[in-house]
């Protein structure tokens, strides 16, 4: 059985920690890679990852995305480049055009119709044309508060509120995400940057909340949110960010979700880079009060640069499996570890 073609589009932290992985698992090919930095563009995929190439093709960094995935090249690209939507919209759409199965890290991809129902759909519409299938997955959105507290919810004969919160370390992401969260500005940069939308801190919590909320069957209808600044009183820095003593470091982000006039869904997100620096302690937990009542603690966090590149390529198998159109992490079967070869998940493939 030929291996499963697979390519990447985006090298950054992320995209090169997908890289390696997809290497080293059993079945798989990795095919081609794109990204525009000009330090990595003509370069092996070897070089930059400082692996050895040993009897595999040579994969060279793409600039053009046409010739790096041209039409059925891949059975599925994973897509490391955005955050919203709307800026990977385009990319989404020449994918699915080529008829290739696409796994995006996007946050707000991770469940688009809480914000942007007509893209959604759109979306669910070009790709059931061409017959592939759509996901948006991840650390957080995509797993801790969202499938993970869906997943608990399981075991529940009713549930009354949910409380859901993420302590957590930026450091491993790279520098557009640190942007995003405005480490590194001043804490009046950092006001103005939420003021003015220059500065996002947390994308997703609208994904999660909705998710969960339709997962369960409630009908949300208000969700809130807060961003404050984390201002460091020590000096740290990391591969991509930089904090000096006064600086911010990260952002506390809670939000909440309103069913009936109550609220019914409680999410904190404090995560800044090297919070151990000031004796911070990482970790998930979830909380849910109902019939039974449920409590879990994960500590320290599942680490958020291996969760993100792990879910992208252990839902590899789903998405291929999947009934064309876009999908979330509610259509898909629970993605676990591929420890073996993965074509033998991939239904409907002969020897």
């Amino acid at each position: 059985m030929e291996k499963i073609r697979v390519g990447l589009w985006g090298l950054g932290a992320m995209g090169k920690g997908i890289a390696k992985m997809l290497l080293e698992k059993k079945g798989i090919e990795l095919v081609s890679v794109c990204d525009l930095d000009p330090d990595k563009v003509g370069k092996s995929i070897f070089e930059i990852l400082e692996i050895d190439r040993c009897e595999r093709y040579e994969i060279l960094v793409e600039k053009d995305y046409k010739k790096a995935f041209p039409y059925r090249y891949a059975d599925v690209v994973l897509l490391a480049t955005d955050s919203f939507i709307k800026n990977a919209f385009d990319k989404i759409e020449y994918l699915i055009d080529q008829r290739v199965n696409v796994i995006s890290t996007a946050e707000e991809m991770a469940y688009p119709k809480s914000q942007y129902p007509e893209l959604a759909k759109r979306i669910d519409e070009l790709a059931k044309d061409k017959r592939v299938s759509v996901l948006g997955t991840g650390i957080n959105p995509g797993f801790v508060l969202d499938f993970l507290v869906l997943a608990l919810t399981g075991t529940c004969e009713r549930v009354n509120l949910i409380k859901a919160t993420r302590v957590n370390d930026l450091s491993p992401f790279g520098k557009a995400v640190m942007e995003e969260q405005g480490v590194g500005v001043s804490e009046e940069t950092f006001k103005d940057g939420i003021k003015n939308g220059t500065i996002s801190g947390h994308i997703g919590f609208p994904e999660s909340i909705k998710m969960v909320a339709d997962g369960i069957g409630w009908q949300l209808e208000k969700l809130e949110q807060t961003r404050e600044a984390i201002v460091s009183s020590v000096y740290r820095k990391s591969e991509y960010a930089e904090v000096k003593v006064g600086s911010v470091a990260g952002c506390k982000q809670c939000g909440y979700g309103y069913v009936d006039g109550e609220l019914k869904i409680v999410m904190e997100h404090p995560q800044q880079i090297l919070p151990n620096l000031e004796n911070v302690k990482t970790g998930d937990y979830i909380t849910v009060k109902g019939v039974p009542d449920i409590e879990l603690q994960i500590t320290p966090e599942i680490p958020g640069g291996i969760g993100t590149i792990a879910m992208c390529v252990n839902c590899i198998p789903h998405v291929i499996n999947a009934r064309p159109g876009l999908k979330t992490m509610l259509d898909i079967p629970v993605p676990r570890a591929i420890m073996g070869d993965i074509r033998d998940m991939i239904e409907g493939r002969e020897e």
